[in-house]
């Protein structure tokens, strides 16, 4: 009893601890543009924007496979094949600098002979292409650096 009372408490302890630690995303827009590293307000220089991008990533084949792809955010599911994803995006503040690599990489699929091979895959940025895994005879993703 002792014991289940002392658990209790610290999960308790531990919730209300987590609870009260919150991210500049839970803040207010105020205090999340107050708050910078170097002091400035969030929206003097950092607040500038990249051209728009229409980001095509694709992965060949037939049947089911298993597909990560990093865009946006980072997404892993399992898709029915052929498939494709088009994301819009825009770099933003230093990003604009480094550049950020978008990515997919392809679940394996049964080749001519039998044998699994990464599923052919692709990345268009623009309408040109810009990565492929030379139709899966590499093992390496698709990823390309995308920069304005």
């Amino acid at each position: 009893m002792r014991k289940t009372a002392t658990l209790t408490i610290s999960l308790l302890a531990a919730a209300v601890l987590v609870t009260g630690c919150g991210s500049e995303k839970d803040a207010s827009p105020a205090k999340a543009s107050e708050t910078s590293t170097s002091g400035e307000a969030k929206g003097s220089s950092s607040g500038k924007k990249g051209v728009p991008h229409q980001v095509v990533f694709e992965v060949g084949g037939t049947g089911a496979a298993q597909v990560m792809w990093n865009g946006n955010s980072n997404h892993f599911e399992q898709v029915t094949l052929p498939w494709t994803k088009t994301e819009a995006m825009q770099l933003e503040g230093a990003e604009l600098k480094v550049g950020v690599t978008v990515s997919v990489v392809p679940g394996s699929v049964k080749g001519s002979d039998g044998m699994l091979k990464p599923a052919p895959c692709t990345i268009t940025v623009d309408g040109k292409q810009v990565a492929d895994n030379q139709d899966g005879k590499s093992a390496k993703p698709c990823e390309y650096k995308l920069k304005d």
